[in-house]
């Protein structure tokens, strides 16, 4: 079998020596590089890979926080860590990784680490299902982008509320206050399975956070957080979130 390879290192010329190896291999169909992990993570989201070979140390999100957001995945890719350096052999080993290549990277020990990707990829588990994407769990981490710069991961559960903030979402949780480059059209469509709920044309809720519908004088209410936060309710949402929160 041929592989789809994604290769992610924030310095540029050792990931393109990187991506000219796997691109010489005849184990590989394609080679993709980024240079961060959260280029890696979108892009993992967007198309199925057989394999990602990460860097260790990286800024904002390293090669260790993405293995295991990506755990979370229904169908993830095989992971092959590369590093200068032997400081994180035992996370790869907890987080199942098939290789751990160290720099600088031999051709010899690349074509080890593709023959071990195809190997494994040829002995799926037993009973084991083709899927794409992130498992929906109560416990999902999302990527928001941290005050004051880079990247954080945010427990799902701990957002109260999202609301339009331009091209961007901005999310009010238990932890802190942090901006999404989304929609609160496509949070709706992906969250809603996780008790999240459209109550106004600016703002999606978290209605198992929530503690309190407050009605107002004009037929609209106010949707209240156990913090204080509270978010407006639109006049056609009322009944339904109602009926919602009492279910």
């Amino acid at each position: 079998m041929t592989l789809r390879v994604l290769a992610v290192d924030d310095e540029r010329p050792a990931l393109e020596d990187l991506g000219r190896m796997l691109g010489q291999s005849r184990r590989v169909d394609s080679v993709e590089l980024v240079g961060s992990a959260r280029d890696a993570l979108i892009r993992v989201g967007e198309a199925r890979f057989d394999a990602l070979f990460l860097d260790v140390r990286m800024p904002a999100m390293d090669g260790v926080e993405l293995a295991r957001v990506l755990t979370r995945f229904a169908d993830p890719p095989a992971l092959v860590f590369v590093s200068a350096y032997e400081t994180a052999a035992v996370q790869a080993f907890e987080l199942h990784a098939v290789d751990y290549l160290m720099k600088p990277v031999s051709r010899r020990r690349v074509e080890e680490a593709l023959e071990r990707v195809a190997g494994a990829a040829a002995a799926p588990p037993a009973g084991a299902a083709p899927a794409t994407g992130l498992t929906e769990t109560a416990d999902d981490v999302v990527l928001v982008d941290a005050p004051r710069g880079g990247t954080r991961l945010l427990p799902r559960a701990s957002i109260l509320y999202g609301q339009a903030y331009g091209d961007y979402v901005r999310i009010v949780s238990t932890e802190g206050r942090f901006l999404m480059r989304t929609t609160l059209s496509d949070l709706e469509r992906r969250w809603g399975p996780h008790g999240f709920a459209r109550v106004h044309r600016g703002y999606l809720a978290n209605l198992r956070r929530a503690v309190e519908l407050h009605p107002l004088m004009n037929g609209t209410a106010t949707l209240t957080f156990a913090d204080g936060h509270g978010v407006p309710i639109s006049r056609r949402q009322v009944a339904e979130l109602r009926r919602r929160l009492r279910a």
